[in-house]
């Protein structure tokens, strides 16, 4: 509806809740925003002002409303060309809006993540000029005894494959394969606009993946931060290769749960298209917790197995490491990359693992935003 108003040039709108007036607020922010930070400011379309009609429903029409401000940041996030979008510029940024809040946001150079033996995350920075950054937040909304959650997620700004070189047909999507990290501190920053009482931390590596001279190489082997070598048969799986520390990382905090969130494998946007979000996980009550919440969102999740076979293909048979990066078998790209990173997650860590390839962006489906 607001988006069909704006469409004929009505710039006021004041919105009916039709009695939710916390979906209402949140849709009508989704639906009118779109990015065109970079056009001449005479070609910028004016966007809609949308406000609540009447006085019911105020609190919710609130709520809403950040909720809708907070995704937009990390649609303008993702959508940002990679010059503009760098990892410097994106920590930058992240911690310029967040410290605003109250929130504590750390950056950490390359020197640290070397200090703390990160030498799966740093392998994939080997490519590029720009320095990688790790950024660490911290948000208090409970007391200091109370366990944290651990968010993270996958920063590279920009993604060409680096040696394994990705095919040039649609590669400047690549900018968006930061989109992870995008959705975590969009989610710490609603967080703490609503006030929740629990405490986050949000852990995000980020890097370009690119070719070049100093380039990590097909066959190379990297040692991650849990002491585990790997053997980067494919550079263009880089994204498991930067989460791999940050899971390890995240295990010091003794969380109450991990979620990282990723654009991680072509596989998952083959197996599902755009319809929901591929989940992995470790503990079944976790995952019905967020399938209700994503019923209630209309963000819909299928599970997916971490069967011993899908371990065995990244750690069986590996000569001159503990695990490969890629499986050596076709079928199964998804399962296979969760794997890995159950590589990284200790035993007793209760841990989701969400794989948002299908979802990055608008596909050729066009599903609609409505509930499973």
């Amino acid at each position: 509806g607001c988006r069909a108003l704006d469409a004929v040039e009505i710039k006021d709108i004041h919105l009916e809740t039709l009695g939710d007036a916390e979906a209402a607020a949140e849709g009508a922010g989704l639906s009118t925003w779109f990015y065109q930070g970079l056009k001449n400011k005479e070609k910028q379309k004016i966007l809609p002002k949308v406000s609540l009609y009447g006085q019911e429903g105020e609190e919710q029409w609130r709520i809403g409303s950040i909720k809708a401000q907070a995704q937009n940041w990390a649609r303008h996030l993702s959508d940002t060309p990679a010059n503009l979008m760098t990892p410097t510029i994106f920590s930058t940024e992240v911690h310029t809006v967040l410290t605003e809040l109250g929130i504590t946001v750390q950056i950490h150079d390359n020197e640290w993540a070397e200090q703390k033996k990160m030498g799966s995350f740093l392998s994939v920075s080997h490519g590029s000029c720009e320095p990688p950054k790790f950024v660490e937040i911290h948000y208090k909304g409970a007391d200091d005894n109370s366990q944290p959650i651990a968010f993270v997620g996958k920063g590279v700004t920009f993604d060409a494959g680096g040696i394994s070189l990705k095919p040039p047909a649609d590669m400047d999507e690549m900018r968006a394969d930061m989109s992870g990290a995008a959705c975590v501190v969009a989610a710490i920053r609603a967080a703490a606009e609503l006030k929740l009482k629990l405490n986050i931390i949000g852990l995000i590596p980020l890097t370009e993946n690119l070719p070049s001279g100093t380039a990590t190489k097909p066959g190379d082997v990297v040692v991650a931060m849990n002491g585990k070598s790997i053997i980067v048969d494919n550079t263009d799986a880089e994204g498991r290769l930067i989460l791999a520390d940050a899971l390890c990382y995240a295990q010091e905090f003794n969380p109450s749960f991990i979620l990282d969130i990723a654009t991680l494998t072509g596989a998952m946007r083959i197996a599902l298209g755009g319809a929901a979000t591929g989940v992995f996980t470790n503990d079944s009550i976790l995952f019905e917790k967020l399938r209700n919440a994503g019923t209630l969102t209309g963000d819909r999740v299928w599970r997916f197995p971490l069967w011993q076979h899908f371990t065995d293909e990244m750690t069986k048979k590996v000569k001159s490491a503990d695990v490969r990066n890629v499986a050596r078998t076709k079928g199964g790209g998804s399962c296979t990359a969760a794997a890995f990173l159950r590589e990284f997650i200790s035993n007793n860590t209760p841990w989701l693992h969400l794989d948002i390839a299908g979802v990055m962006g608008p596909g050729p489906d066009k599903l609609p935003y409505v509930p499973a």
